[in-house]
């Protein structure tokens, strides 16, 4: 399932990447500096799939000059396999999965920046609340994260700027880790805390 929304994420960059649209001048002081979104992922929480993210995203933004920009954004989702397997076939197979999942909670905070035209690079870093809860679905224990992610996109505006998406790829990486269950560490322990290719897709309403 994730698999398909990659190849799909994929296509919408290229096609993003077409468009020549300037991204908002330093200069200009027309443009709307507030805006909300979500993620287009959240459709996988629709797809039958052994591992639903069960995913709520919101992201709330303002843009403090034309190329600097500052966001929050509050997260919840859960997850049944480590975030450190890299695509291929280890990725949500059997066997390499966790004995049950962790629920996530957590509030980002992100700073974008615009390099050329639409194209920008944005650092985001999450404090994140972990609930764990076994494979009979009782939660065992508590954790903490941090869990920060370094991406690159591009940002198109759409309906005179009413509206935009912004597809990306990113790297994702966990600093620190609180303690977990002895039987989710040992599955989590075989895996980097780095992950490659996180594809992202964005949209939102400017105001």
């Amino acid at each position: 399932m994730q698999k398909k929304i990659l190849r799909s994420a994929l296509i919408l960059m290229i096609a993003g990447s077409l468009q020549v649209k300037a991204q908002y001048s330093r200069q200009d002081t027309t443009y709307r500096r507030y805006f909300m979104g979500s993620t287009l992922f959240m459709i996988a929480n629709l797809i039958p799939d052994n591992n639903p993210p069960e995913m709520i995203y919101l992201n709330l933004g303002y843009r403090i000059t034309g190329r600097d920009v500052i966001s929050l954004e509050f997260k919840t989702w859960k997850y049944a396999w480590p975030i450190g397997i890299p695509f291929g076939k280890s990725y949500e197979a059997e066997g390499e999965g966790f004995p049950g999942y962790i629920r996530e909670r957590g509030v980002s905070l992100n700073y974008q920046r615009f390099l050329w035209k639409g194209l920008f690079a944005q650092v985001d870093v999450m404090p994140a609340f972990q609930t764990f809860v076994n494979d009979n679905g009782k939660k065992i224990d508590k954790g903490f994260q941090i869990f920060n992610t370094y991406s690159v996109g591009y940002h198109i505006k759409l309906f005179k700027d009413g509206l935009f998406i912004q597809p990306s790829i990113a790297v994702t990486h966990r600093p620190y880790q609180s303690k977990m269950p002895d039987s989710f560490k040992q599955v989590d322990d075989r895996w980097s805390r780095f992950f490659f290719g996180q594809p992202g897709l964005h949209f939102g309403f400017n105001f």
